[in-house]
């Protein structure tokens, strides 16, 4: 769970994270900061130093959906962005025509898919 992989956030209740996930789910790149767009810069850094494939897995954000994200993501080769809150229109635009999956509104096990759902596979 990813609430319970924000240090920072518990200390401060004042910032943002972005994890990459492998397509179980496992979390293995939690980063945090005050901006969403640099926790997400942050885990692709990571990616990058760690050469872990970003295509292999999925990113999950404690935070709006924004088209800044959707083009960070797709950049990067990530073929899935989840986030807790909704999507802007625009990122919805962006991650169709990019072939990104976008889910947004998670809770729990649940959220929304947006775009390219054929990706999700059901519980």
């Amino acid at each position: 769970m990813l609430t319970t992989r924000q240090s920072l956030n518990q200390a401060t209740n004042a910032v943002h994270a972005a994890a990459w996930a492998t397509q179980d789910g496992d979390l293995h790149v939690v980063r945090e900061d005050v901006g969403r767009h640099n926790a997400l810069d942050k885990v692709i850094g990571a990616l990058g130093r760690q050469g872990l494939d970003p295509s292999t897995g999925f990113v999950v954000m404690t935070s709006r959906a924004s088209y800044e994200l959707v083009q960070k993501a797709a950049a990067a080769g990530i073929p899935l962005l989840a986030a807790v809150s909704r999507p802007t229109g625009l990122a919805v635009r962006l991650a169709d025509a990019a072939g990104l999956t976008l889910v947004a509104l998670l809770r729990g096990r649940s959220g929304n898919a947006y775009t390219h759902p054929e990706r999700l596979v059901a519980p």
